[in-house]
């Protein structure tokens, strides 16, 4: 099964094939999000052990699975001159009164990660090279409360990869806003991930050929091979 038949809802199920996505040089971006130290100390060994076990599966997932594919792509885009951008979620105020209303509910997303503190910064695995543009918010859409839509309408990008964490989260409301605001989204399966794989499955469906193409790592590189001017 390729990306053109996989992760199919029941909106789409007897849908014709997509074509092939056109990308284009200077035209096309990857855009990280919220891979943050903060979620790589879920495994912390001081933590409950129960939960420690019952986000096991998440940080194996993230640390041999999500993370160096994004880096994979993450090379792929530079060695061609693509732009790579980043977003995260941290506060501006050290109270995290600043944030939106969904960070603030009782409950696990009511975190408070200060902009300047280690929690809050993008994993070193992934770090920004140079003048690589980074965004803070405070919600869950990159694009929401940000500038983030005039930038990539300024560098001139119809085309944004999507990776990071969580899918059903930050990663879903980044792409409706998105696609939203006529951007061409492509989510990469494998360089994404939720709190579990049925979440991480459950979300791709929803999104996939309204909001977004799901494709993984492998199959979106031999896209970027074939880039042309």
């Amino acid at each position: 099964m390729t990306w053109k038949t996989a992760h199919r809802s029941f909106y789409y199920q007897t849908a014709p094939e997509p074509a092939d996505p056109v990308l284009l040089p200077g035209k096309v971006a990857l855009l990280v999000i919220d891979v943050q130290n903060t979620y790589l100390e879920t495994a912390n060994p001081n933590a409950d052990p129960a939960e420690a076990a019952r986000w096991a599966p998440f940080n194996a997932r993230l640390r041999e699975t999500v993370i160096p594919n994004i880096a994979r792509l993450m090379d792929a885009f530079r060695d061609r001159g693509l732009d790579v951008l980043f977003a995260r979620i941290a506060c501006q105020l050290e109270t995290g009164r600043d944030r939106s209303l969904s960070q603030r509910k009782p409950g696990w997303n009511n975190l408070i990660l200060p902009k300047d503190g280690h929690a809050s910064q993008i994993v070193p695995e992934l770090a920004p090279r140079g003048d690589e543009i980074v965004v803070t918010k405070t919600t869950d859409s990159a694009l929401t409360g940000t500038n983030l839509r005039l930038i990539l309408t300024n560098l001139g990008i119809t085309h944004v990869v999507c990776t990071g964490i969580f899918t059903d989260q930050c990663v879903s409301s980044t792409v409706r806003s998105l696609a939203d605001e006529s951007f061409d989204v492509i989510v990469v399966s494998d360089a994404c991930a939720a709190g579990t794989m049925a979440l991480h499955e459950r979300e791709l469906e929803v999104l996939n050929m309204i909001y977004c193409t799901v494709m993984r790592s492998d199959e979106l590189l031999s896209y970027l091979s074939e880039l042309r001017d």
